[in-house]
């Protein structure tokens, strides 16, 4: 592993500090809508399989900045590895996504729960980290991920995916000890996993709070973002690399949690993500020189034609306005890329973000020489 990056973009928007032009990588960014990323997946036999293969994750982790101008990769996982390291046996059905074989409902199996040694049970995700690190020759920044303590206990309860949250709404109101008590083992379990992963390699990491919006307002504060924060406190950010002291950032999205963002950038976090609901220019004003602010295209308007993808491209950057002393911006989606995504759309996004964007700098450049 080397410490210094070619393209150090991203890291220095996530410090705050002048980029010449807006950093820009996709949640999801290697998936189901790049056919090279269908072939490996197909060679890997399942998607247990594919996340498990340190090589074969490396390869699909690499596939996107092959394609684009990326200016950061982000490590092919997926968040239910940590409740699968627990025991609960993770399973993909067909047609119907992610499902566990023993969902945590009653006190016997929350008493079972214990956050698992990261570089035992989960040790093929920091051979990835490593993996794609040497392969990406710091080309790029690596970011590392987990899902946070509300959303992987969403899955936990419910035994998968839900619409209505159902489980594990019913156990926050009717036995709140028992969720705390969930919350707790997934907070130590996240932060474990994430310092693993720094240690391994990783140059950013990134909270996906993908749940924490279906709670009602007091509910989101106690049972998740208490739980992130927490997350936040545990983790070692520094790292020594090649002689070199490196500072680790950190970046939590709550998807929905619009009305909490000035709540979430309080945190202590780096960046805060925010979906398409959220006004930039607005979020900007909430979050102040706090931190930096990623997000927040509308992945629908990938689906839509180039002219309506770059149109839309520079709304979002508009609506940011230039960046100034403290303040930042990483391009992103709001949410995860979808599988029916056109690739050459996102060569056009990407291609948008970049030019616009210095073109925004060398704007403001100009009129403040006047």
């Amino acid at each position: 592993m080397t410490a210094a990056v070619a393209n150090d973009t991203f890291l220095r928007a996530l410090r705050r500090e002048p980029t010449e032009h807006t950093p820009v990588w996709l949640m999801r960014q290697a998936g189901r809508y790049l056919p090279e990323y269908n072939a490996t997946r197909a060679r890997a036999g399942s998607f247990l399989n594919l996340c498990k293969n340190p090589e074969l994750a490396c390869e699909v982790t690499l596939q996107p900045l092959a394609r684009y101008p990326l200016d950061a990769a982000i490590l092919f996982s997926d968040i239910l590895t940590v409740p699968d390291a627990m025991g609960l046996g993770l399973y993909f059905a067909e047609g119907e996504g992610p499902r566990f074989e023993r969902p945590v409902r009653d006190e016997a199996a929350v008493a079972q729960l214990a956050a698992p040694d990261p570089n035992q049970s989960l040790r093929y995700v920091m051979d990835a980290v490593r993996t794609i690190r040497s392969a990406l020759g710091g080309k790029v920044p690596l970011i590392g991920f987990s899902g946070s303590p509300f959303t992987l206990a969403c899955y936990m309860v419910e035994g998968g995916g839900s619409d209505d949250f159902r489980q594990i709404k019913t156990m926050l109101y009717r036995r709140p000890d028992l969720l705390h008590r969930i919350l707790e083992v997934n907070a130590q379990a996240v932060a474990d996993y994430l310092n693993a992963q720094i240690e391994a390699g990783a140059q950013a990491v990134m909270i996906f709070d993908s749940w924490g919006g279906a709670l009602a307002d007091g509910a989101f504060q106690a049972f998740s973002l208490a739980y992130t924060r927490r997350v936040l406190r545990a983790l070692r950010p520094e790292r020594e690399e090649g002689g070199v002291k490196v500072r680790v950032p950190t970046i939590v999205f709550t998807k929905g949690g619009g009305l909490w963002l000035e709540q979430i950038a309080g945190a202590g976090c780096d960046a805060v993500g925010v979906d398409w609901t959220m006004n930039l220019g607005q979020a900007r004003a909430l979050v102040g020189d706090r931190c930096a602010i990623q997000g927040n295209l509308d992945p629908m308007v990938l689906m839509a034609g180039h002219e309506q993808v770059r149109a839309q491209a520079l709304k979002v950057l508009e609506s940011f306005g230039p960046p100034s002393a403290g303040h930042a911006h990483i391009f992103n989606l709001g949410h995860g890329i979808s599988q029916f995504t056109p690739p050459d759309h996102v060569h056009t996004l990407v291609e948008t973000v970049h030019q616009y964007s210095r073109e925004m700098r060398r704007r403001g450049a100009s009129a403040s020489s006047l």
